[in-house]
């Protein structure tokens, strides 16, 4: 997409199913983007260039998911003065602990903005809330978004009331 604004960078295929999650966001608020598959151990170099280089082609934002070590985060937040959101991916031992502690723990200096594991779409939110900050078109967006969410959570909860769990969970 041209005049991208978010980077999203992924350690390794295997976290493309739970990125893309990021992206559909995106693309819902029509914010261009840029994906990619860099990976802190297997292609340093790449994760590098691809970090010093964010600013100067207009990323505002990276996304970055890694599971396992995922170290790409924090590699990425040492290398550029972009906001980093960190999505730890569940990862096949420790159901994405491991990521997680490894997204969130960065010492001081390297800060990491993490979302939960797996949640992609929350990171996607995040950095649509960041731009929304200086773009009021964007601001409206959000707002209608969350309003929508609200909207939707009290008419589950109305349908829940009137006709109890029971049956609420087997229409679900």
């Amino acid at each position: 997409m041209k005049n991208t604004k978010v980077g999203i960078v992924m350690g390794s295929d295997s976290d493309l199913e739970v990125m893309a999650e990021a992206a559909k966001i995106l693309e819902e608020f029509k914010i261009s983007y840029e994906m990619i598959i860099a990976s802190a151990h297997r292609s340093p170099s790449l994760a590098h260039k691809y970090a010093t280089s964010a600013k100067s082609r207009g990323i505002k934002i990276i996304i970055a998911g890694a599971g396992g070590a995922a170290h790409l985060a924090g590699v990425i937040a040492s290398l550029t003065i972009l906001p980093v959101i960190g999505v730890p991916t569940k990862s096949k031992y420790l159901k994405g602990l491991d990521s997680l502690f490894s997204t969130v723990q960065m010492p001081p200096g390297v800060p990491v903005a993490t979302v939960g594991i797996n949640a992609a779409q929350n990171a996607g939110l995040l950095a649509v809330q960041i731009l929304a900050i200086n773009n009021k078109n964007l601001e409206k967006k959000i707002i209608a978004y969350k309003e929508k969410l609200e909207k939707d959570n009290k008419i589950k909860g109305e349908k829940l009331e009137k006709i109890g769990y029971k049956k609420y969970l087997e229409n679900k």
